[in-house]
């Protein structure tokens, strides 16, 4: 049994004793890891992108002030990964609520002119933390902020970029060769919240009366080098919001990272969103509950790589687009003119970044570019990276028409990546409207909700850009 293998056994023997871990290997749960490593190399870097002055928080208009001190520090984190053909992705996950278009173009037009990868190998993931900093443009019409907080935001952002960008240079120094494996937990605290009311919610689960679309599948990505895990990568479909207090905080997710990096020294521990965007943890409000949620998470990720370690081998391969999705309808000059002046401050605040529009284009955009980028792990999982708050029926879609295509495929759907622009809701979330499905465009600066054909543009391009994988994989054998 290798080392790895080893380092991965030894917090298990704190949590659950030694006859628990015997029990394991006797049942042949522990298997050994190849000794080869199939020409992968990974290099890891993480940056403390923990606002170092007091600044506005985001995610929640009713905060007043700004915040008040630290729970837990921020990281951004990169992981390099390059195939035996030369091949590099740069994963990189940000305990931020949220990115907008323009900063995610920054950030990957200076990391291709810095570091030479093409953008289509970049995949920038944020936990969704409501307990993070206002980031750029994100989310900026919920804000009424003066010029002095404004001012805070801008230097904040541009300090994270050049973090990020620098800690992508020091990820592709850190290659090394490597060993990839891939597995996948559950975990239940996720809760539909639309189909469930908040208050009522331990009551239904001690009875199994929850109701509505869940994910609770835990993907997991681990990265071991030099006989020692380098990485682990996992994801949860699930909004970071059990906290809502004046502290910087990673939520659950980083509770979870937390602890995974306690167990295992100099590992670095990294959190994707997946389609949570109608998914809240519940109970919540608490650090207790957050510290809890993240520790079960934790706890799942560890068992994930006992339980179930898949080695990967063969090569990466990405796709990349930007399809054009549409709004239901946009407002004339003249209605944006007439809103400019409405009472309701989201309302006057998007009829303000209308009106830039009006004066640039002409008219106010009836569409926008939506980032679907899709990475191949060799013979591993197909990983569906998507923008935006994506509602979890996404998830349970591709997951299922994916793996019916193509021989039961592992596949991983994140949500929150690249871009978060907007809620991303299904056609039958759009359809039944509320929050999910209509009224957060207000709050996104949106001119209304999407056209009812959003599900199938965005289902369509993933589609085409597996095919497209495949056909390569088969090409290339």
């Amino acid at each position: 049994m290798s080392h790895i293998r080893s380092s991965i056994i030894d917090p298990f023997r704190k949590k659950w004793g030694i006859a628990s871990w015997v029990l394991m290997v006797l049942c042949g749960a522990i298997s050994p890891v190849p000794v080869e490593a199939a020409g992968w190399k990974a290099g890891v870097a993480k940056a403390d992108i923990t606002p170092d002055k007091a600044m506005w928080m985001a995610g929640y208009a009713s905060r007043q002030h700004r915040a008040e001190g630290t729970q837990t520090p921020l990281w951004g984190k990169v992981l390099i990964l390059e195939d035996a053909r030369g091949q590099r992705v740069a994963a990189i996950t940000l305990d931020l609520i949220g990115i907008d278009q323009e900063t995610s173009n920054i950030l990957c037009q200076r990391i291709t002119k810095e570091h030479g990868l093409e953008r289509s190998h970049i995949a920038m993931f944020c936990s969704h933390t409501h307990c993070g900093p206002v980031i750029g443009n994100n989310l900026m019409y919920r804000y009424t902020l003066p010029e002095e907080e404004q001012t805070l935001i801008s230097e904040y952002t541009a300090g994270m970029l050049d973090k990020v960008v620098t800690a992508v240079g020091q990820a592709l120094s850190d290659l090394t060769p490597a060993e990839l494996h891939w597995s996948r937990g559950k975990i239940g605290f996720a809760v539909n919240r639309r189909t469930n009311k908040e208050a009522e919610v331990p009551e239904l689960r001690a009875r199994g009366e929850l109701l509505g679309p869940v994910d609770h599948e835990v993907p997991v990505l681990q990265v071991s080098s030099d006989d020692k895990i380098k990485a682990i990568v996992f994801g949860y479909a699930c909004h970071s919001t059990t906290l809502s207090f004046f502290e910087w905080c990673g939520d659950y997710p980083g509770f979870a990272m937390q602890e995974l990096e306690h167990d295992y020294p100099n590992t670095m521990a990294m959190f994707w969103a997946g389609c949570g965007g109608d998914q809240n943890p519940l109970p919540r409000g608490t650090v207790e509950l957050a510290e809890k949620y993240g520790n079960r998470l934790s706890t799942e990720v560890q068992t994930a790589l006992l339980s179930e370690s898949h080695p990967i081998s063969g090569n990466l391969d990405v796709r990349y687009a930007e399809p054009v999705i549409d709004f239901a309808s946009v407002p004339t000059p003249e209605q944006v003119e007439a809103q400019l002046k409405s009472t309701n401050i989201y309302e006057a605040g998007r009829a303000k970044f209308q009106k830039r529009e009006i004066d640039a284009y002409g008219a106010v955009r009836s569409s926008y570019p939506y980032p679907v980028q899709t990475w191949k792990l060799g013979d591993g999982p197909i990983w569906v990276i998507l923008s935006g708050e994506v509602v979890v029926d996404y998830s349970i879609r591709l997951k299922t028409e994916i793996r019916m295509l193509h021989a039961n495929q592992p596949v991983w759907v994140a949500g929150y990546a690249n871009d978060t622009m907007a809620y991303i809701p299904s056609l039958r979330v759009l359809k039944e409207g509320g929050y999910e499905g209509e009224s957060s465009m207000l709050y996104y600066g949106r001119p209304s909700p999407w056209a009812d054909t959003i599900e199938e543009q965005i289902v369509g391009a993933v589609h085409a850009q597996v095919k497209s994988l495949f056909e390569s994989s088969d090409s290339a054998q």
